[in-house]
């Protein structure tokens, strides 16, 4: 095993304890997580969401040979206290994970870089090392996992006993999840085994463990044990054995279309194998159970749910870790399904939980609903740029704080100096000695980091959700020596710290959005330039249009229009299409500026200048109207 080099801090939230889980269940699964991959290699802090929370109280409930410290939200690093936990932090260092999802990935890690022989641990990020890596904000799955599950649970677990006899719908969904068909990568060739076995009339065979398997890593025999050959393969995966492999495959088995070959079943929640995604689920779905079996409640309706509470415990080393966590998992029984009608009944889903199946394939150019709006008098329309001629005097700065200094044709990096002159020029007139200044969707900081640099009297935050793209920005930072930079590994709905100015350069889709909602609830200016309008659509908390005036003329479908051309301005085009996607950009960001000025927001839509900086040359500067007169 290596030798840890720098000490890490893991901030939990603790609320207070029901039965055998701690609460928030953010915290339970960090926890069931740490035990499970029997890693010690985090000091642990549970910060009290309370006042009246003693020592006795954490450490009589606590499971297993962790050794956990209890610290009050005003003792956490600075950093820490902008964000949601649960949180990781180097001692004394100022890069912080935030979110559950980026945590727990963070732990399956650096558990496996600790001890490169827990391959099954590293296994948990599944295929790609991409399990939960995509923002709750844009992945449905990723947000019932992270998000919406643990919630409900924990409603249903507060209320009152006449108000929680329905199932949450958010179960329902996962139900209805678990028998959707699964698809994984090169599962032709195990859909081929699927058919040969059907066709063959024979069973796939259950994965025997030899002597090698014994001990700790052995799974509980059951009276019926997995029999399909989704879990063969499954559990051969677990136990580090060779897929099973069928016979040769017939010459009718080999000519079979793919679309006639039989689907895969779900073994666990993401499909065939197990993965982080499991882990989260476990301690949620095990405390709904045992709160619906106290009650009496009739699990009929959920038997695929109740499959797979089975067979997670089959899992090596699942059990172990929730006796760590003083977890009594139930013993349920084999659950026959409802009638067909009784399920449909009962396994309703609200809409606003439903991926939204509007028609995304729009026919037809945008000019219809341009004319639309222009009978309404709404053209795009742009504001004259501040201070067109302003440019940073690149060849007096360090190489570190150029955009050149990546990997970066000279080309491109040319007009990502221009794309920063204009955001930088607009933070430069808006900021003030004192002010923080966050970098949202920063990427490799090449905005967070110059304002550092130019602005040594501001504090400045870069938040970004791809790991790599951070570490760039800090290595970048750490050869400048700039002690007024902070960098968060989070979804931006893990940052909730109050801000005096909001920046981003060219967030994507709907992340757009988002930014303009954070610097709305922080009265915050911000200087935004959007990108990726093809990627806009209703999600859970935004719809579209955004503004009353463009609502009360254009419908979801013809919004997405203007959208999907708004992406027509690649220097490839022929200049009348450019200037017809310049033409859907502004409107686009129109409807967005006169969304944010319903919020008492005086809001200009500019160009980029020169044009030629970005196909994607919009920018937005945003005052809050109290701070205008200022």
């Amino acid at each position: 095993m290596k030798d840890n080099v720098a000490e890490e801090h893991l901030y939990l939230a603790f609320s207070h304890q029901y039965r055998d889980s701690i609460f928030p269940l953010h915290t339970s699964i960090s926890l069931f997580l740490l035990s499970y991959c029997d890693c010690k290699l985090f000091k642990v802090f549970l910060v009290p969401t309370g006042e009246d929370v003693g020592d006795q109280c954490v450490a009589k409930n606590l499971a297993g040979d962790l050794e956990v410290h209890l610290i009050s939200r005003c003792q956490l690093p600075v950093v820490v206290q902008s964000c949601s936990l649960p949180a990781v932090v180097v001692k004394d260092d100022k890069f912080c994970r935030a979110g559950l999802s980026v945590v727990l990935r963070h732990i399956i890690q650096k558990t496996f870089e600790a001890d490169p022989s827990k391959k099954e641990v590293l296994e948990l990020l599944g295929f790609k090392k991409t399990c939960l890596k995509a923002c709750a904000e844009v992945s449905q799955w990723t947000r019932l996992c992270e998000i919406s599950i643990p919630l409900a649970v924990e409603r249903f677990l507060t209320a009152s006993s006449e108000h929680c006899q329905a199932i949450p719908p958010d179960i329902l969904l996962l139900e209805r999840k678990l028998g959707e068909p699964v698809r994984v990568h090169n599962d032709d060739k195990i859909r081929r085994q699927k058919l040969q076995q059907q066709k063959a009339g024979a069973k796939a065979a259950v994965p025997v463990l030899g002597e090698e398997a014994t001990g700790e890593l052995k799974p509980e025999v059951h009276e019926h044990p997995p029999s399909s050959l989704e879990l063969s393969v499954a559990f051969s995966k677990l136990l580090a054995q060779e897929a099973p492999d069928a016979n040769r495959e017939a010459p009718n088995i080999r000519r079979t279309k793919t679309s006639d070959l039989p689907l895969l079943d779900h073994v666990f929640a993401e499909g065939l194998y197990f993965t982080v995604a499991d882990l989260v689920l476990l301690p949620c779905i095990h405390q709904f159970l045992v709160s619906s079996k106290k009650q009496g409640k009739n699990l009929v309706n959920l038997p695929l749910i109740s499959s797979w509470y089975r067979r997670v415990q089959e899992v090596p080393g699942v059990k172990k870790a929730a006796g760590k966590c003083n977890m009594e998992l139930l013993q349920l029984p084999e659950l026959v399904s409802a009638p067909e009608e009784q399920l449909q009944d009962s396994a309703s889903v609200p809409d606003e939980l439903e991926e939204d199946h509007e028609d995304s394939h729009f026919i037809g150019g945008p000019r219809p609903t341009m004319t639309k709006l222009m009978e309404n008098g709404i053209e795009a329309k742009f504001s004259p740029h501040p201070c067109p001629s302003w440019t940073l005097d690149w060849t007096s700065l360090p190489s570190a704080v150029s955009p050149g200094e990546g990997k970066m044709s000279q080309d491109r990096a040319l007009r990502k100096q221009q794309q920063l002159n204009n955001l930088v020029a607009a933070v430069t007139k808006l900021a003030k000695p004192g002010d923080l200044i966050v970098d949202f969707c920063s990427g490799g900081g090449h905005v967070g980091i110059v304002l550092a640099y130019m602005m040594p009297s501001c504090q400045v935050v870069l938040i970004e959700n791809k790991e790599l793209s951070l570490i760039r920005a800090k290595d970048r930072s750490d050869e400048l020596g700039l002690n007024n930079i902070w960098f968060i590994q989070a979804n931006l709905d893990y940052f909730n710290g109050t801000f005096n100015i909001g920046v981003a350069l060219h967030a994507c889709g709907v992340a757009t959005d988002m930014v303009i909602e954070h610097c709305l609830r922080a009265r915050a200016a911000f200087v935004i330039s959007p990108c990726c309008y093809g990627f806009i659509q209703n999600t859970v908390k935004f719809k579209y249009p955004r503004s009353h005036q463009f609502k009360e003329i254009l419908s979801y479908k013809e919004h997405m229009i203007l959208c999907r051309f708004a992406d027509q301005t690649a220097v490839q085009l022929p200049p009348e299409r450019r200037l017809i996607g310049k033409q859907c950009m502004g409107l686009v960001d129109l409807d967005r500026a006169w969304a944010a000025e319903e919020h008492n927001y005086s809001v200009q839509v500019i160009s980029m200048e020169p044009e030629s900086c970005s196909p994607k040359n919009n920018m937005f500067v945003g005052i809050p109207t109290e701070c205008e007169s200022i």
